[in-house]
């Protein structure tokens, strides 16, 4: 494993060491981890999310949208 130094002010180092102290995490280095993953998942989603709009951009022309009739084929299909 890596090893990286970080300078950060020391209301955050307290910040950090409190959390580690918390119980939920062992140290403090589990802890900037465990920041790390989850911005990794938030950039990864909000990358799908992009990519997903983008399609509904190219996909053409927007169509008229009859909620009824969605409805009432829904419970027609599921038996509602």
């Amino acid at each position: 494993m890596a090893t990286m130094n970080v300078s950060i002010p020391d209301p955050m180092k307290a910040w950090v060491e409190e959390r580690a102290r918390g119980g939920s995490f062992s140290n403090a280095s589990d802890y900037v981890r465990h920041l790390i993953r989850r911005d990794q998942e938030r950039s990864q989603a909000l990358e799908q999310l992009q990519a997903v709009i983008t399609e509904g951009f190219q996909s053409g022309e927007p169509r008229p949208f009859d909620a009824t009739a969605f409805k009432a084929g829904m419970r027609s299909k599921h038996g509602e």
